[in-house]
């Protein structure tokens, strides 16, 4: 009898590792002997779960976004009486984005865009990610106190808005442009400033 493969179940344990490792060296100074290094295993085992390095890249690209919405989830499943769900992921954001270092491997696959599969890769992230907080920024409208009535600006720049924050807030702590209070200040104050912009 054959035994059953188990390759999926594989591909979800080394993932983690593999991610950071192209965290760590970019896409071009990861060769694929380090990879398996880093994942104690030997490269033909890599390449049994992932035809290339390339296939390695996108999957690492699409557990950033994957890990950002299982943390996520566990935080809309809390239920508060005092904040909406944007708040409180706005708030967790504000304490811990970026800690992991993941953000690095967008970095590295934006300079990758020349590529196709990996440019289609980020925009599905982006547009993912756009769509979450746009969603979760409507609903906090809904809930949330009124505000004046001027015009207020679409969802959908207000989403792309929250994103460009993150992805600023990681500039700055790659280049060391600011501290680490100044960051959550940032992402926290801005954050609530664009939340605010919301509300109905």
């Amino acid at each position: 009898m054959a035994r059953p493969d188990q390759s999926e179940e594989k591909r979800r344990q080394l993932l983690p590792i593999v991610a950071k490792t192209f965290a760590e060296f970019g896409y071009r100074r990861t060769t694929t002997a380090e990879l398996a290094k880093s994942c104690a295993v030997r490269e033909n085992i890599l390449y049994r779960l992932w035809p290339n390095k390339k296939a390695m890249f996108i999957a690492a690209i699409e557990y950033v976004y994957d890990l950002s919405m299982e943390t996520w989830q566990t935080i809309l499943t809390g239920e508060s009486r005092t904040s909406t769900t944007a708040e409180r992921v706005l708030d967790y954001e504000a304490r811990h984005h970026g800690e992991f270092g993941l953000y690095r491997i967008v970095f590295a696959g934006l300079s990758e865009t020349d590529d196709p599969e990996i440019r289609g890769t980020l925009k599905t992230m982006f547009s993912r990610f756009h769509r979450f907080i746009r969603d979760e920024m409507k609903s906090h409208g809904q809930r949330a106190r009124p505000l004046s009535g001027r015009e207020k600006p679409g969802d959908d720049v207000l989403a792309w808005a929250i994103v460009a924050l993150g992805t600023m807030a990681n500039i700055t702590r790659e280049i060391g442009l600011l501290s680490n209070p100044k960051r959550r200040r940032l992402i926290s104050d801005v954050g609530r400033l664009l939340l605010d912009e919301c509300i109905d």
